[in-house]
């Protein structure tokens, strides 16, 4: 990227960031199309390339961009005193929900990026997915009171079981076109929490 870019004023930054993650969002990294991209953030196609060296490096800089917003979100004193591993979940949706308000393609453009197949961005994106999985699991549940737990329970595949839930509840919606109602997935995720929870914490903790 280059440091221009950074020199902008952060409202034309924004313009040029939502237009890139509304576009790839809508229609994937192959099909978005740079000069719709660029008229949709109000500058040319050279300044964008000026800006981004190619269309792969502004793809993956937005995915370092999601990265850097949701660590700025959940990432706080609050969390650190956190040790219920539930409470935790919790807290982690609701500010993503925060999140997904303010930014509106962002959810969109993750979802491309999480399923970017045979795609020249394909393997860059599956190599930074698995990194920021495992860095998010180790800073988010260090501090996570295993005495709440029945023995033999594997406190990351758990994790990972909601996140392959949360991922396919949002993959259904992205196949079939529809939209995706906020209040009616935190609905589905709290019932999935909910089992979850009675099948890996002590009766006492329940």
């Amino acid at each position: 990227m280059n440091e221009k870019f950074l020199e902008l004023p952060k409202e034309k930054q924004l313009k040029i960031i939502n237009a890139g993650m509304e576009y790839f969002g809508k229609y994937g990294y192959k099909n978005a199309k740079t000069d719709d991209i660029a008229t949709k953030a109000g500058i040319s196609k050279g300044l964008l390339f000026y800006y981004f060296k190619n269309k792969k490096s502004f793809f993956l800089y937005l995915y370092h961009f999601c990265e850097d917003v949701l660590v700025d979100y959940i990432n706080n004193q609050k969390l650190q005193e956190m040790t219920d591993f539930f409470d935790i979940i919790d807290y982690g949706a609701i500010q993503k929900i925060e999140m997904i308000t303010k930014y509106p393609y962002m959810l969109s453009y993750i979802m491309k990026a999480f399923y970017s197949q045979k795609e020249d961005v394909s393997g860059d994106l599956n190599d930074l997915i698995q990194q920021t999985m495992t860095q998010s699991y180790d800073q988010y549940f260090q501090n996570i009171d295993m005495s709440k737990f029945k023995e033999d329970i594997d406190l990351k595949e758990i994790y990972q079981m909601l996140v392959w839930m949360m991922e396919g509840y949002l993959l259904e919606k992205q196949r079939y076109g529809a939209e995706l109602d906020i209040d009616e997935m935190m609905k589905e995720f709290e019932r999935w929490k909910m089992i979850f929870k009675k099948l890996c914490y002590r009766e006492e903790y329940l």
